[in-house]
C-alpha cells in the first residue's frame, strides 16, 4: 500500500530547505571545522537573506545541535542493528570503525575537540547513552564464566569504582566487570580511531585496520 504524504507543500519546501542546510554546514565543517560554521554564509551559498536563513535555524548552536543529533542517530543506528544482526562487542567495533570511515567530520563532530562556547543539550546525551546500553548488553553477553560477571562483587579496583561511579551507564544494571569491559572498549578504540582519522599514523607504514583488529582482540578475550 502507497504511503501517504501528509506533508503540504510548505511543510516540505522547509523541510527540504533545511536538509539543504544542513548539507551545506556538513561542507563547512568539512572545510575548516565546526568552530568555522557560518549561518551567513550558508544563506549566500543556497542564495537566500540571512534573516531567511534564520527562519528554519535560529541560531549556529541550534544548527549544530541538530547535526550532533543526527550524527548520534545515524551511529546509535548502525550498532543497534549490527547487534540486532547478532554482532558480538568485537562486531560492534568494527561496525564502529566502517562508521566513522564513512564520514570522518561526523565522526570528529561528536568524538573531536569541543566547539567553543557550545554546550549540547541534554537530549542528545540520552541518544549517547543508547550506543553505551548496546555496548553494555554486548559487553554483559561476553562475560567471563570464571569470573561470575553476573554477580555485582567487583574483582578489580577499577570495577569497585565503578561500581560506586556508574552514572554514565545510565541505569543499565551491568555488573562492574561489564562496565570495565565496555569502558575500556569504549576509550581505547576511540583512541585509535582518533589517531587514524586525524591522519596521525601516515608514514608509519603499517595498517591501521590491523592495530585496531589486533586492539579488538585484546578488549574482548
Amino acid at each position: 500500500m502507497a504511503t501517504t504524504d501528509t506533508q503540504t507543500p510548505r511543510e516540505r519546501y522547509r523541510a527540504q530547505l533545511r536538509t539543504e542546510i544542513k548539507e551545506r554546514a556538513w561542507e563547512q565543517i568539512a572545510a575548516s571545522g565546526a568552530a568555522g560554521l557560518s549561518l551567513n554564509a550558508i544563506a549566500k551559498q543556497i542564495g537566500v537573506s540571512g534573516p531567511a536563513l534564520y527562519r528554519y535555524f535560529a541560531s549556529r548552536d541550534e544548527l549544530i545541535t541538530e547535526l550532533i543529533r543526527d550524527a548520534y542517530r545515524s551511529l546509535a543506528d548502525t550498532i543497534r542493528t549490527a547487534a540486532a544482526s547478532g554482532a558480538d562487542l568485537a562486531g560492534l567495533g568494527h561496525a564502529l570503525r566502517d562508521w566513522a570511515l564513512t564520514d570522518p567530520q561526523r565522526y570528529f563532530l561528536l568524538y573531536g575537540t569541543p566547539v567553543p562556547g557550545y554546550h549540547a543539550p541534554d537530549d542528545t546525551t540520552a541518544i549517547a547513552s543508547e550506543i553505551m546500553g548496546t555496548l553494555l548488553d554486548a559487553a554483559r553477553s561476553t562475560a567471563d564464566p570464571a569470573r561470575h560477571d553476573a554477580d555485582d562483587h567487583p574483582g578489580t579496583p577499577l570495577e569497585a569504582h565503578l561500581a560506586e561511579h556508574r552514572h554514565w551507564a545510565g541505569d543499565h544494571p551491568a555488573p562492574p566487570a561489564a562496565l570495565r569491559r565496555a569502558l575500556h572498549f569504549w576509550t581505547r578504540l576511540h583512541g585509535i580511531l582518533s589517531l587514524e582519522l586525524a591522519g596521525h599514523f601516515t608514514g608509519m607504514g603499517f595498517d591501521p585496520a590491523q592495530l585496531y583488529t589486533d586492539e579488538l582482540h585484546h578488549l574482548t578475550q
